[in-house]
């Protein structure tokens, strides 16, 4: 066997490859990766140690059946992944990305950020001919190019200005935009951004953006709304024509769990009430949305809804009154 190189590039590459046998298999034993390196048992002790100082967990057993094993640690540390492992790794995160598992979007997202930031641009062409399994994954979400996803999360990882095509007001027009964070819903995916022509903070539907280009300018954060909370917000309540805010009989869980989290935001207030924010197309439809959730509740918001509530109840009153009586179902 060969020593060690002095040389500090022959070094680093033998930790490297030190690291890739050891998350390749369970255990080793010295002799077992001295063999493979080319180096000495000695030396393959001092690069054990590299590894630990770098936060890489590696265990020494002794006797029959011990070597050396890579173990969980406190933190994670970097993993070293072959082409076909970084091509399967990033076409498992956009199949995520695009599922509706309740957090998994948005964590596999931001995985997948922290990859491409390192994969190799010979690969890249790989994951695009892949991309396309994300699909049947959607889960139920409505399906987006993963190359769009891919821009905007690259985008407001790298603050950099984002263009793209969107409906508005019957016509598509261009938007310019300064984009801060995707946020996925039970249903779909949604960017936050600061919209120069709107001078304000909006929400995009990303299955909706068209001709996304990331543009090269870069950009001095704003300080931004909470994202989740403000696309919440804006999917429960902004979007529609009619708005109205209550205060349930019943605690905050209890009622987030009947409803989805696109039909209304649900904010505690106090141990057995909270505030119920929701819209639709009508007043009416609103507040018989509330009503069916089967709790005492008071309408806070607009006025001209409680007086609506007193004119519905006198004909539900009345129409109760005329009612026939149920048949005695006892009766022969």
């Amino acid at each position: 066997m060969n020593a060690a190189s002095g040389d500090g590039r022959d070094t680093t590459e033998r930790v490297l490859t030190l690291l890739g046998l050891l998350q390749q298999r369970q255990t080793w034993s010295g002799p077992e990766l001295a063999d493979r390196l080319g180096v000495t048992t000695r030396t393959v002790r001092r690069d054990v140690e590299r590894l630990r100082t770098l936060g890489y967990p590696v265990h020494a057993g002794q006797g029959i059946g011990g070597g050396y094993r890579l173990g969980a640690g406190q933190d994670l540390p970097p993993l070293l992944l072959d082409d076909q492992e970084a091509i399967a790794t990033a076409v498992s995160l956009l199949a995520g990305a695009g599922g509706a598992v309740a957090g998994a979007g948005d964590a596999a997202l931001r995985a997948l950020t922290k990859l491409d930031q390192v994969l190799p641009s010979r690969l890249r062409h790989e994951v695009r001919a892949l991309s396309g399994s994300v699909e049947s994954f959607d889960g139920g979400r409505t399906p987006v190019d993963p190359e769009v996803l891919m821009t905007l999360a690259r985008a407001c990882r790298d603050e950099v200005e984002v263009g793209f095509d969107y409906p508005s007001g019957g016509e598509i027009r261009r938007r310019r935009t300064e984009p801060y964070r995707l946020v996925a819903s039970d249903r779909r995916w949604y960017l936050l951004a600061y919209d120069f022509d709107r001078d304000d903070w909006r929400s995009f539907r990303v299955d909706r953006m068209t001709e996304v280009v990331a543009r090269t300018w870069r950009f001095s954060p704003r300080a931004a709304p909470d994202a989740a909370a403000y696309v919440q917000e804006g999917v429960a309540s902004r979007v529609y024509p009619q708005r109205a805010r209550f205060l349930v009989h019943a605690p905050a869980e209890t009622v987030r769990a009947q409803l989805s989290a696109s039909a209304a935001v649900v904010r505690q207030r106090g141990s057995e009430h909270c505030e119920l924010l929701s819209g639709a197309a009508s007043l009416d439809a609103v507040l018989m949305h509330v009503l069916l959730l089967g709790h005492d509740f008071e309408v806070l918001d607009p006025p001209e809804l409680g007086r609506r509530c007193r004119v519905l109840a006198e004909r539900l009153m009345a129409a109760g009154a005329t009612a026939s009586p149920a048949p005695d179902m006892q009766a022969p």
